[in-house]
């Protein structure tokens, strides 16, 4: 006899496991963004702020004419002790034959900001890795310039009384150019320059930051070459205008060689100051 089972078996029905949710994520504040360094921050706020200094020192020795006189005719006569005075000659060259001067004033009045800035840039946009170093030495560099203008106001040897026998190439060729006797800026703007800021020549020491940048980071063999060249030039040129004396130069090499030096040790002591601030 059969027993017939009359009970349905009971079917039991599991639920998939459910899936763990990922964390949400973490709401972002308008407009905030991760912290860096302070040297990363602020690239060309930074450069602008160190140039209205540039030309903002004009401020701090404003009305010290006389004295900046007398600290441009003792750079020529510790020149002249040492048998190396080459403006004058350099000077009147330039003078006496215009396709030396119009040349010269045109690339002492553009090729101080352009090159600098193009430089710059090229090193911002192909040479990344090396940026945040070229930035903070010229911002150094400028630095450095901007103690030596206050602390020994220059006239440039275009400013010298008249026995100096110098002869201001820039005003020379004004009716062909956009300056007037301001140092080559355009007509008009003089009073926004630094007439006294001649020691250190940070035309030379810009071109020699430029030139050496160049020379380390370009891959051609001839626009390397052009990098070395560049700063001996810019050297000719503001003598010939007479707007540098030779002292000038020299030490718009040696701001530039400080600030090279000086550069990775502001540099590591930022990343100090940044990582306390971090951790506090």
């Amino acid at each position: 006899m059969t027993l017939k089972n009359d009970y349905a078996q009971p079917v039991s029905v599991i639920d998939p496991a459910p899936v763990a949710e990922a964390p949400p994520a973490p709401e972002r504040v308008p407009g905030a963004a991760p912290r860096r360094p302070w040297w990363r921050r602020g690239r060309w706020e930074l450069l602008l702020l160190v140039y209205a200094a540039y030309d903002g020192s004009r401020l701090l020795v404003s009305g010290n004419q006389l004295q900046a006189q007398q600290h441009g005719l003792r750079l020529l006569a510790i020149e002249r002790a040492v048998g190396l005075s080459p403006e004058h000659w350099v000077n009147h060259a330039f003078a006496a034959h215009p396709w030396l001067g119009i040349p010269a004033d045109f690339v002492y009045s553009t090729l101080h900001y352009a090159v600098t800035a193009a430089v710059l840039f090229w090193v911002w946009r192909f040479r990344r890795e090396h940026y945040a170093h070229a930035r903070t030495w010229l911002l150094l560099t400028t630095t450095l310039g901007l103690v030596g203008f206050v602390a020994y106001p220059t006239a440039p040897p275009r400013l010298l009384d008249g026995s100096s026998g110098f002869v201001d190439v820039l005003a020379q060729h004004a009716s062909i150019g956009w300056w007037s006797g301001g140092g080559g800026v355009p007509k008009g703007l003089a009073t926004l320059t630094n007439d006294y800021a001649a020691m250190p020549s940070l035309h030379v020491g810009w071109a020699l930051w430029c030139g050496l940048l160049v020379f380390r980071h370009a891959r051609g063999r001839a626009l390397r070459v052009l990098g070395l060249l560049y700063p001996a030039a810019i050297a000719v040129v503001v003598m010939g205008t007479a707007n540098h004396y030779l002292l000038d130069c020299v030490a718009g090499v040696a701001v530039t060689v400080l600030g090279l030096l000086g550069t990775g040790s502001l540099m590591r002591l930022g990343a100090r100051l940044e990582a306390r601030r971090a951790t506090s």
